[in-house]
């Protein structure tokens, strides 16, 4: 049951500086005691309640920001990538919005089944699907199933019961380098996901599948990477599709209803860093499909995006507790009760967050400091030499922004530390999305003597 928090009681000081635009949920606002809240909750509040590290998610944040892809492309199909972020709640929020759900497990499968997700609007990704996977998705009858390499075509067409078909895109690479980092860039040659349409691999998938009678192909899909702040390599993947289409019109005779451009939409987690705008997506990336189409005399094919990260990662906020202040010649290391366990993201990519103390105001002037979590890694650094004020001390609760994607579905139990709590909140309430989990969680795994 969602419980209203009341507030606690505080000695009156300035107002705290706003946050940065774009960096925080829509509904932030400053408290005059320095605490911010989030969809009217105060985030040392939630502190408090749900202990820390903790993850917040603000459920009016993503539904107004699924709305927006909705409402910028509404003849198209809009897919929430689930890996982002996925729980029973965020899988009822996307369906009620009216968005579509890719998935690239049998885990996230069964889990979008458990909350009522209609299957036929499932696309199921995966360059290694199991045995299980697959027959997941045949059971509960996805709707898509996207092919990733020519082996996958036979070994599903095997599990589809006789008299039935299975809907399937083939992945393929158009070789358009884009992304934040070398380790999120999917869309070149090179790498485990998709077939090239150079040297024939794409080509001879397709014709894989349409010599499957149990398959049908309804058309083709790439992913071009993460974090990807322009518009420029979605043109140039459209560029080097179409003519593909065109071939595969001239080769087979068929000619695909559907396009699925993936997504990797960058958000911002520093003031003044760039996104991508929904509405510009549809007029630059949807008009050169429009224009690509129109020279090669084919119909314009049913499009599908998929935001995951643009839509969960603005909604959240981490929360985490001071432990300890140590200061090291000229550094200045704040240690948290989290890290690399709840986010391993800037030990993996060297992803730069926002970090703001909450809870309760200062009057010290900032001065740069490097947040490092609890665990034994040289490398656990959560911000570097971001600005905190000079009085940071044990106790204090400090917030970090852009944490609503790659948090939770990335989290380890990294030296036995288990996994941190997601609470929803909205219109002053706060409720319980998924507990914490417990030493007790952690130990019943282990079945040695």
């Amino acid at each position: 049951m969602s419980v209203p928090l009341a507030p606690r009681s505080r000695t009156p000081l300035p107002e705290a500086p706003a946050p940065a635009a774009g960096v925080w949920p829509a509904s932030t606002r400053v408290l005059p005691g320095g605490d911010l809240a989030v969809g009217g909750v105060p985030l040392a509040e939630l502190a408090d309640r749900f202990g820390t590290p903790s993850y917040v998610i603000d459920e009016d944040e993503v539904r107004a920001r699924a709305r927006a892809w909705r409402a910028a492309l509404p003849t198209s199909d809009v897919a929430y990538a689930g890996k982002a972020f996925l729980s029973r709640a965020m899988i009822r929020w996307i369906e009620e919005e009216g968005l579509h759900l890719d998935v690239c497990s049998a885990g996230e499968l069964e889990l979008a089944a458990l909350a009522g997700f209609p299957a036929e609007r499932i696309v199921l990704h995966g360059n290694a699907k199991s045995p299980d996977d697959l027959r997941a998705a045949l059971r509960l009858g996805v709707g898509r199933v996207v092919i990733d390499s020519t082996g996958e075509v036979a070994r599903l067409a095997a599990l589809v019961p006789p008299g039935a078909r299975q809907r399937v895109l083939v992945r393929v690479v158009p070789d358009v380098a884009a992304g934040a980092h070398a380790a999120v860039r999917t869309g070149v040659a090179g790498q485990k996901f998709g077939l090239p349409l150079t040297g024939g691999e794409a080509e001879d998938a397709v014709a894989r599948v349409l010599g499957q009678h149990r398959l049908e192909l309804t058309g083709l899909h790439c992913h071009l990477g993460s974090q990807i702040t322009g518009l420029d390599p979605y043109v140039t993947a459209v560029r080097r599709l179409v003519p593909f289409l065109a071939r595969l019109r001239e080769r087979h005779g068929v000619t695909f209803p559907e396009l699925d451009l993936g997504g990797g939409f960058a958000i911002p987690y520093r003031e003044g860093e760039p996104t991508v705008d929904p509405r510009a997506y549809a007029e630059r990336v949807c008009g050169e499909l429009v224009l690509q189409c129109a020279r090669f005399d084919l119909p314009v094919p049913r499009l599908t995006v998929e935001p995951g990260r643009w839509i969960a990662g603005p909604a959240g906020v981490a929360l985490y507790r001071v432990l300890a202040v140590k200061r090291t010649g000229e550094r200045v290391f704040v240690a948290v009760d989290g890290g690399m366990s709840d986010n391993p993201r800037p030990a993996l990519y060297g992803v730069r967050y926002t970090v703001r103390l909450v809870g309760r105001a200062s009057g010290e002037a900032p001065r740069a400091m490097t947040v490092v979590g609890r665990h034994c890694e040289a490398g656990d650094v959560l911000a570097e030499d971001v600005p905190l004020p000079g009085d940071i001390r044990p106790g204090d609760v400090l917030a970090v922004p852009a944490s609503g994607a790659y948090h939770v579905s990335m989290a380890s139990a990294y030296n036995l530390v288990g996994r941190p709590p997601v609470a929803a909140v909205s219109g002053g309430r706060a409720r319980l999305l998924i507990r914490r989990e417990t030493l007790e969680d952690l130990r019943s795994r282990d079945m040695g003597d």
